[in-house]
């Protein structure tokens, strides 16, 4: 029997925060593998305390069965998106070929203009070993800091003692790979991976906002993935739950999956759903009226400002 936990239900916009109400939840976290592999998951006994379950990335053509399954349970499906990952197997520029002309010519302008900035090459910088991750930490955990994924959510790289032994542990045994890039000598951006039976998942990201009009973002992405493409070691590289423009702009495949809440049947937990189910759609729609005026990167910059 898995144990549940207090998880918040958010009420959100992009990545702030408005409110949020917990709930003892069994969290099911499913693989960027289980989504592809076709086979509906089996759930966990829910001990009696237990509200009920979260399940994420479950591909979509499941949320039926796995509702139906679960009876009498409430099922309400919180997310649908595109779980996108690139196939590392098919080489550096078979990859490149595949994404569009637009992309390319990009990637190539923003690396240039990165390069220029740096004196005219990229300096990227891999680390993999456990000493060469303390060096890497006590970089990123201070760029971290600055960034937006720390401010609203704070969802920066973790500088926890168990997140530490834990990075040190996968280290030791070859599976964490992670990138600085830096500008004119500065630390301007961090990626942070760990790796789980030749799947590199994207787990930790950040830049300084300082160089936000270098996309050093998207420029480290790049070369992560160069690095990445002749590492033997890895096939895949999972872009996690959730979708978005720089994750669709780098990814070779997709599997349409959703986050599925499955809540016992009580006035309160019924009273959630339609609190829930109500705050989603007038995003939806607010999110729809946003992209038809072509306001998103307006709308971007007030949701972290």
């Amino acid at each position: 029997m898995s144990t549940a936990r207090p998880l918040p239900l958010k009420f959100q916009i992009g990545a702030r925060t408005l409110g949020s109400i917990r709930r003892d939840l069994v969290r099911v976290p499913l693989s960027l593998d289980d989504a592809l592999d076709g086979d509906r998951p089996d759930l966990p006994p829910l001990d009696a305390t237990a509200d009920g379950y979260l399940v994420t990335s479950l591909a979509k053509h499941h949320r039926h069965a796995l509702a139906y399954a679960a009876s009498p349970a409430i099922a309400f499906t919180r997310q649908l998106y595109t779980r996108r990952y690139a196939d590392l197997t098919i080489g550096f520029q078979a990859y490149l070929d595949r994404l569009s002309s637009n992309t390319r010519s990009g990637i190539k302008r923003k690396a240039k203009k990165v390069a220029a900035a740096s004196g005219g090459t990229l300096d990227v910088r891999r680390f993999t070993t456990p000493a060469e991750l303390r060096e890497f930490h006590e970089v990123a955990r201070r760029l971290a800091l600055a960034t937006y994924q720390e401010k609203l959510m704070g969802a920066g790289l973790p500088d926890t003692p168990d997140f530490l032994q834990r990075m040190y542990v996968m280290a030791a045994e070859g599976n964490v790979r992670a990138w600085l890039l830096y500008v004119g000598g500065e630390a301007a951006a961090y990626l942070y991976c760990p790796v789980h039976d030749g799947t590199v998942i994207y787990e930790y990201v950040g830049h300084d906002p300082r160089f936000g009009d270098l996309s050093v973002g998207a420029v480290l992405q790049v070369e992560a993935l160069r690095d990445l493409f002749a590492d033997l070691a890895c096939r895949r590289f999972d872009f996690t739950e959730g979708d978005g423009q720089h994750k669709r702009q780098f990814a070779t495949g997709g599997v349409d999956c959703c986050d599925l809440l499955l809540l016992r049947p009580t006035l309160a937990n019924r009273l959630l759903i339609t609190a829930l189910a109500g705050f989603d759609g007038t995003m939806a729609l607010a999110k729809a009226g946003v992209e038809r005026m072509g306001l998103q990167n307006l709308a971007k910059k007030v949701r972290r400002a």
